[in-house]
């Protein structure tokens, strides 16, 4: 069976990469976000010095702006590869890492394996553990996570280590097995922990030694020199911790603030990632545990007793030579745990992505104790040794089988998110991120449904009242959306967001002044927030503020310099020439339909809504089934009041695409409008407290609160105990966030008629909101 070895490997090499296929296109996920999506130093490999020198770099977020240079560096590299922000170069680079890991992996365990009891089956049993731990589902949560490749990065470096220390001798000697330290510690710190690893390698498979001989004065000598023959490691590692330590600005926050109620709660986590290993039937992206709140949950004593149990498993089997490889394979999952499931909180419990490294060890420890096990029951296995393969290859199957399936889930922002409402109904900001991805979509009731239900957990979270403002904005409703982005701004002050949102809005609003500095202080926190970079220069532009954008375009180009948006800004201050006036001159040179839909959507985000038509009919004019320039002109139609002209332009857009949300949501509007105009037509010549109050309905189905509120003021005036009326302003009340005044309408109409239920719940929505 020997000359199969080779074919043995790439076979499951095949299979990992069909497993994995369905990846490739993954979409971007969490902080990917803040470190790739928004990072303008990734887009130019000249920036790559910067990576080693500067930490903010890492992220536009000043709190997880950690030193992981290594880690942007290659994020540098995928973007060249793909010459932009191609997923394919993203995900191949992380895979690539993950396969090479397997290989070492296998030659890790084979020599660890050989030396505990050298036989003709190591091979395979080491082959089994490295295809358990490629196919595991868990391994997904990592490899579909693209910034998650700091922990494959350092993973992958603290094995190649091993694999140099164990089987080079020159390695050892010049010490060059420590360089995958030094590049796997700058991808993340976790990689120190090779030096507490190495000291039990070394104690075990190099000096003999158990775990009881640690506590024997007759093997002091025997224990310091294990000691001694690692002291370059540890050397290197607390240096290394240090250095990246000095580099790490002090912006960065680990996300917890309770090292005590984090540390109790660990081992009833750790005994999950145990379970995980055999049934990941509970895998989400993003979970709802909680800290614990003393140590006498019932979870705290079941975690520490899993805990006492495996020392126990790992001590006993430390006595001899053939069981070690269980003992250092349960040492190395509990170390490798250290940095997440110790005294430092992070910002969740539990993270699924944290089982990779720890997951090497406790592999080898299962595989090799069962391995043990039938070779100690020799004549069963070679009774039923195809039975017990078929089982082998059957579980393997099972596992690859779901990692597909998981595959799948991180699909999208919306499959993702799906998934964790399901498994996690407590995280808000799951629910959140779910409502976000039906945002964008154009789905907004049930965005809205979303973002409510993630407002009772997180009444504080900035990100979620930006969404909320986004929101309201899409939906119409300023007021309303103006209230959320101060909200945001209010609870956090230091994330470059909450600045580039609101400015972002009021901008929309053509409140062109009043952005201007939050927009600057926005790039002060974040200098390589591309997008609030881009919105200034379009302000200076607007305004005509030629020098002010000539200095912008040059320090964004020293960023970026292939940035389009930079470079265009740039032209239209040498020639002080609005850019959109100049784009238009340069479209017409070279006319395609997709540069003119993109010029009357900057037409229109302009406030231009006329130009926004008239670019728009010329892109018709050279793809007369263009969807979206229907769109954009029903849309500009209804900027300008006149719905009667939007209507036909959008049912053409929907009846050429009928899954347009957004085209459907403005037929919607336009169609709301013209109905609610006829209704105001109708009450003025009919003015009674039904016509007003039936008026007041439809403004606030349209979200126009302010008008529901002077509809029910003129339906009170005729008629001063109509309590519907006071329902219909508590409850415009609540959704404009004005609790007192929602208070004050909902005891004057239940004062009125105690037994409107409507009103009821109304007003003690409005008590609830404002006792927050």
């Amino acid at each position: 069976m020997k000359k199969y070895q080779k074919l043995y490997l790439a076979l499951i090499i095949i299979v990992t990469c069909i497993v994995y296929s369905n990846h490739f296109y993954n979409a971007f996920h969490f902080d990917d976000s803040h470190t790739i999506e928004n990072n303008l130093y990734i887009r130019s490999l000249k920036n790559i010095p910067l990576f080693f020198k500067d930490a903010t770099t890492f992220s536009t977020l000043p709190a997880n702006q950690a030193y992981r240079p290594v880690v942007t560096t290659s994020l540098a590299i995928d973007y060249w590869l793909g010459n932009g922000y191609n997923l394919f170069y993203f995900h191949l680079l992380t895979f690539v890492f993950y396969l090479i890991q397997g290989i070492l992996m296998l030659l890790f365990f084979l020599k660890i394996f050989n030396i505990a009891y050298k036989n003709p089956w190591n091979y395979y049993i080491s082959l089994v553990a490295v295809a358990w731990y490629l196919l595991h589902p868990a391994m997904a949560e990592t490899v579909n996570y693209v910034i998650a490749r700091s922990d494959i990065q350092s993973t992958f470096f603290v094995i190649l280590a091993f694999v140099l220390y164990t089987y080079s001798s020159f390695c050892r000697k010049t010490f060059l097995y420590l360089l995958p330290i030094v590049l796997g510690t700058l991808a993340k710190p976790t990689a120190v922990m090779f030096a507490p690893i190495l000291f039990f390698y070394v104690a075990f498979f190099e000096k003999n030694s158990s775990m009881a001989d640690f506590f024997k004065r007759s093997c002091f000598k025997q224990t310091l020199n294990s000691i001694v023959r690692i002291t370059p490691a540890l050397v290197v590692c607390v240096l290394l911790y240090w250095w990246v330590d000095q580099f790490t600005p002090k912006t960065w926050q680990a996300g917890g603030n309770s090292p005590w109620l984090y540390l109790i709660t660990q081992p009833f986590v750790i005994t999950y990632y145990f379970g995980t290993l055999f049934l990941p039937v509970h895998l989400s992206a993003d979970t709802d545990w909680q800290l614990l709140k003393n140590i006498w949950d019932i979870r705290f004593f079941i975690g520490l007793l899993f805990i006492i149990l495996m020392l126990i498993v790992a001590f006993y089997s430390s006595k001899k030579t053939a069981t070690r490889p269980v003992s250092f394979g349960i040492i190395w999952f509990f170390l490798a745990l250290v940095p997440s499931s110790s005294i430092i909180p992070l910002g969740e419990v539990m993270n699924d992505h944290r089982m990779f490294f720890p997951f090497i060890g406790l592999i080898m420890a299962i595989v090799w104790g069962v391995a043990l096990l039938l070779m100690k029951y020799k004549s069963f296995y070679e009774r039923y040794s195809k039975a017990i393969v078929s089982v082998i290859v059957i579980i393997l199957i099972a596992y690859g089988s779901g990692t597909y399936q998981r595959n799948k889930v991180w699909k999208t922002e919306e499959s993702l998110w799906y998934d964790v409402t399901v498994k996690s109904p407590e995280n808000y900001r799951g629910l959140m991120n779910y409502g976000l991805s039906k945002m964008t979509k154009g789905e907004y009731a049930i965005a809205e449904k979303y973002f409510t239900d993630a407002l009772v957990g997180l009444p504080y979270y900035a990100t979620l009242h930006i969404n909320l403002g986004v929101l309201k904005e899409a939906m119409r409703d300023k007021t309303s959306a103006e209230t959320y982005f101060k909200k945001a701004l209010s609870y956090n002050s230091t994330s470059a967001d909450s600045y580039y949102f609101y400015s972002r809005f009021l901008v929309n609003q053509f409140r062109y002044t009043e952005a201007v500095p939050l927009l600057l202080k926005a790039i002060e926190i974040s200098p390589a927030y591309l997008a609030s970079r881009e919105l200034l220069m379009k302000i200076y532009d607007i305004q005509q503020e030629y020098e002010k954008l000539a200095q912008l375009a040059q320090s964004t180009l020293q960023l970026a310099p292939d940035n389009q948006e930079a470079l265009r800004y740039k032209e239209s201050a040498s020639k002080k020439q609005n850019s959109l006036s100049l784009q238009l001159e340069l479209i017409r040179q070279n006319p395609s339909p997709e540069k003119y839909l993109a010029l009357s959507l900057s037409y229109y985000q302009a406030g231009q809504y006329q130009q926004s038509i008239d670019v728009a009919s010329e892109a018709l004019k050279l793809k007369s089934d263009y969807a979206e320039a229907y769109n954009n002109i029903g849309s500009a139609y209804n900027e300008l009041k006149q719905f009667d002209k939007a209507i036909p332009f959008l049912k053409k857009a929907i009846a050429l695409k009928p899954d347009f949300q957004l085209a459907q949501n403005n037929l919607a509007l336009a169609e709301n409008s013209i109905n609610t105009s006829s209704t105001a037509q109708q009450v003025a010549k009919q003015p009674s407290a039904e016509n007003f109050l039936t008026l007041s309905l439809m403004y606030f189905n349209q979200k126009k609160y302010k008008e529901c509120i002077e509809a029910c003021r003129k339906s009170l005036a005729l008629k001063p105990d109509y309590d519907l009326a006071y329902n219909n302003i508590c409850a415009a009340y609540n959704q404009l966030g004005d609790w007192e005044n929602a208070i004050i309408a909902g005891e004057k109409g239940l004062k009125i008629n105690p037994a409107n239920e409507l009103l009821k719940g109304n007003l003690a929505e409005a008590y609830k909101r404002k006792n927050k």
